[in-house]
């Protein structure tokens, strides 16, 4: 009878373990991956903000924002950590 309590808890485990591999790692490595892609902005990167608008980096205010170029004199601040969602592939952005 000890046994079987313990056998009850094998599919939690096993259900667990495998949300772990495939849910829960890979998100933690993707947000990994965007930290050290938006610490590592720099001037003159062509990035996409998580609207969907394209621009180049102009400057960084201090180290939770950067001011991105969008349009030709038309500038706005971004916040770092959620408003870049990825830099583009150094091509160039059709304005």
């Amino acid at each position: 009878m000890e046994g079987s309590g313990i056998g009850q808890f094998i599919p939690l485990i096993l259900i667990f373990v495998i949300f772990y591999f495939f849910l829960i790692r890979p998100q933690q490595k993707k947000v990994k991956e965007h930290k050290a892609m938006v610490e590592s902005l720099k001037r003159g990167d062509k990035v996409i903000t998580s609207g969907g608008i394209t621009g180049t980096v102009e400057r960084l205010i201090d180290n939770d924002k950067v001011e991105v170029e969008i349009a030709d004199n038309v500038k706005v601040e971004i916040v770092k950590a959620t408003g870049i969602q990825g830099l583009l592939n150094n091509q160039e952005v059709k304005k």
